[in-house]
């Protein structure tokens, strides 16, 4: 059957991971290594490549292990009201986390949260070292919108770190949630919100 034309296109949510639900996970290793440069992340380094490589750097010179930094993420959870924010949510609409975060770093979190569908990257391992990194697609948060904005959804959008504002951008709506200062003030357009009521709250007012 046709799309009747003036029907209202359905929502989809994209949500970012580190820092929205989840803790940053560098920032754990860099707290038990004591590696002060893995405090680094998205929050403070707009270009991802020159980010990745400059930790992947740190974890050579440190002779860091993939075992090491699985047993960091084994230690965390989710945010505190993560899950229930999450399990709201997806009892209302479609919801995809699109994070640079890896596969490796994101399954025990995903258990965590309840089992949602998350597009990552992948870490190239070899013998407990991680050698490299494999991006699903470049600039994968923007193209995963244009690709439901192909398929005719609506698309709302949060993040906190520069690497989603791409993604909020494209979006119909976006969110800055959990973002740092610098991140705020350089993106003005978008709403700031630091609670799980406030974006929930948020959310529903526009998909109704």
């Amino acid at each position: 059957m046709a799309a009747v034309p003036d029907q209202p296109r359905q929502t989809i949510v994209t949500l970012d991971l580190e820092g929205v639900l989840i803790p940053e996970v560098w920032i754990a290793v860099s707290e038990r290594t004591g590696i002060d440069g893995l405090t680094r992340t998205t929050r403070d380094e707009p270009d991802y490549d020159v980010l990745m490589k400059y930790r992947l750097d740190l974890l050579a010179e440190h002779e860091l292990t993939m075992s090491l930094i699985e047993d960091v993420i084994a230690g965390l959870e989710p945010l505190d009201g993560a899950r229930e924010f999450l399990d709201d949510l997806r009892s209302r609409t479609q919801v995809i986390i699109l994070s640079d975060t890896f596969e490796q770093f994101a399954r025990p979190f995903m258990r965590q949260l309840g089992w949602p569908t998350v597009f990552c990257h992948r870490l190239v391992v070899e013998e407990d070292r991680i050698v490299d990194y494999a991006l699903r697609q470049a600039d994968q948060k923007r193209m995963s919108v244009q690709a439901f904005h192909a398929l005719n959804y609506r698309v709302v959008a949060a993040g906190d770190s520069y690497n989603d504002t791409t993604m909020l951008r494209e979006a119909d709506t976006g969110f800055l949630f959990h973002a740092p200062p610098n991140v705020v003030a350089e993106f003005p357009q978008f709403p700031a919100l630091d609670s799980y009521d406030e974006l929930l709250a948020a959310i529903i007012a526009d998909l109704t």
